[in-house]
């Protein structure tokens, strides 16, 4: 009797154990309060019919494991007019057009100083631990918060924001400006680096990585396809005449340690990293350690990374959209997705952790190949254009220099030879406008003047309208023809208000976020409102988008 009762006993223990054992497992996936990280994952230039094009090839653990598990925005479109990598990251993360937030070009003319700016160059910075000019950036032309200013000020700089790309540009503008540190790779040294903006020197864990080496064993290697080449049935074939190619090579494989060598053998040109699939890789690995370097995640302040995967940019304009090498890079961008969130299920748990993926942009495909299908597109020669009306303006108002600086469908005229000349600005704007009207390809021209003057609720004059701010901005705006795009040399461009352009992919993932679908319109400005809802903070303060309903109502 003794013994059973002992026995009895020893089996209540080992029920109240497992029972113990089982609830803390079961506590350990139950979503935090507030996400303890959010990573903001930007894949550079994805259309949105990527994901479906590649989806029968893709593995399970990384997009479809995104949107199997997650909530999918299939419609999820920018606004505003020019479809620019700087435009559209200032516009993720400040939740406004560019209108408010500044950043209406990779690059404008300023007339006071008779100077031409990259929206993030900055000279007042150094570089730290990279090439003389590959750190001189800021964020100072930015001019609202950002999602990460919100964030930081919200619990008075307690949360950790940090981002992560290939692209300087992509780091500087996404990690606002009041982040803890912004990294970019640096294509001369091959070296991850940062400037003066954000810190004097690199933290030791940084050097240690660059220290490895690892651009070195990838320029060591080669680019294969992942798989036979014969399976590649959704690309054009691998010798098309409609590609750049790498160093004048446009087929597999891509040896890089022949192409990237120079003539003395003693040192690679790593910029060829971001034309493969191997810079997003490095790209990953340099997240993953950032994370557990930076120990994001780990407190109770949120914390908040962005990850631009900027390889697909390079890829893309190398070799179009329908390109075996986009494919491809692809592919391998789903393996480095699935080691990436397995990483984040070991290190955080997925239910800690609000992940969204989406992209800066779209882009055009090659016109060459779609005149072959007869489809009316063609190129824009902007040299010629612009050329041409110098020479008008020339025969109309006399001999000078009227055009100061054109840039990607934005042209800059001389004010100060105009005012001079005693002569009215929008009668010289509108001038210019209705003559470049005239050119094939050509669908409308607007003028700074019309845009200042009028309000326009809906089509092609309302997203230029949000795409102008009036100190920054051109004299006259060009929309091309839909599939036209400007003669640079490129396999493909973007920067239209088109749906190839603006429709981008946008996937919510992670922390109490439910499998699902969105169908109804989403504006990208509507992302950092969404942000803000989930933690309960203000919104960046120029922000005019809203929670995504299909989102935070789960």
């Amino acid at each position: 009797m003794r013994f059973c009762k002992k026995s009895l006993l020893n089996i209540f223990f080992i029920l109240v154990i497992s029972t113990s054992i089982t609830n803390a497992q079961n506590s350990s996936k139950i979503p935090s309060e507030k996400p303890k990280l959010i990573i903001g994952i930007v894949v550079e230039q994805m259309r949105y019919d990527y994901i479906a094009r590649f989806w029968n090839q893709f593995g399970e653990g990384g997009f479809k494991r995104l949107v199997n598990e997650g909530t999918n925005c299939r419609s999820a479109n920018y606004s505003h007019f020019f479809s620019q990598t700087g435009v559209n990251h200032a516009t993720l993360t400040t939740g406004t057009t560019p209108s408010y937030h500044g950043i209406v070009a990779d690059e404008w003319y300023i007339p006071l100083k008779d100077k031409v700016i990259n929206c993030v160059d900055d000279d007042k910075e150094k570089t730290v631990g990279g090439s003389f000019e590959s750190g001189r950036l800021s964020p100072r032309n930015i001019l609202t918060t950002t999602i990460g200013d919100e964030i930081r000020l919200s619990n008075f700089m307690q949360s950790k924001v940090v981002s992560v790309a290939l692209e300087g540009k992509s780091a500087v503008i996404s990690g606002g400006h009041n982040p803890n540190a912004a990294y970019w790779y640096d294509g001369e040294s091959g070296r991850w680096t940062s400037g003066s903006y954000y810190m004097n020197d690199l933290p030791l864990w940084v050097n240690e990585f660059n220290n490895k080496k690892f651009p070195d064993m990838y320029m060591a290697r080669s680019w294969e396809t992942k798989l036979p080449i014969e399976q590649y049935k959704q690309c054009l074939t691998d010798d098309n005449p409609y590609e750049i190619g790498i160093e004048g090579k446009h087929t597999f494989p891509y040896p890089l340690f022949e192409l990237g060598a120079n003539k003395n053998k003693d040192k690679f040109n790593y910029k060829l990293l971001k034309y493969t699939p191997f810079g997003n890789t490095l790209t990953k690995d340099f997240a993953i350690n950032t994370i557990v370097n930076e120990a994001l995640g780990k407190d109770e302040s949120t914390d908040l990374l962005w990850i631009s995967f900027s390889a697909t940019e390079y890829i893309g304009q190398n070799f179009g959209t329908s390109s075996i090498e986009v494919m491809d890079a692809f592919l391998k961008l789903d393996e480095d997705l699935a080691h990436f969130l397995s990483f984040i299920d070991s290190e955080l748990g997925k239910q800690n952790v609000l992940i969204f993926l989406t992209s800066d942009h779209g882009v055009a495909q090659n016109p060459d190949y779609l005149a072959t299908t007869k489809i009316p597109v063609g190129y824009f020669s902007q040299i010629s254009s612009v050329s041409l009306l110098k020479s008008y303006l020339n025969a109309v108002y006399g001999k000078g220099d009227w055009i100061k600086h054109y840039h990607a469908q934005q042209l800059y005229l001389n004010h100060d030879l105009i005012e001079e000349s005693k002569l009215n600005l929008s009668e010289v704007q509108t001038k210019a406008a209705q003559f470049l009207l005239q050119f094939t390809g050509v669908c409308n021209t607007v003028t700074a003047n019309t845009l200042q003057n009028s309000y326009f609720s809906d089509g092609i004059f309302a997203k230029m309208q949000k795409g102008y701010n009036q100190k920054r901005s051109g004299d006259v705006i060009i929309n091309l023809d839909p599939g036209w795009i400007e003669k640079n040399g490129s396999a493909s461009a973007h920067n239209s208000s088109y749906s190839y352009d603006t429709h981008v992919p946008l996937i919510w993932y992670g922390w109490k976020i439910k499998r699902g679908n969105v169908f109804e319109k989403v504006d990208m400005i509507d992302v950092a409102p969404t942000l803000s809802y989930f933690l309960e903070i203000a919104r960046p303060n120029a922000s005019v988008g809203q929670p995504i309903l299909g989102v935070v109502n789960q």
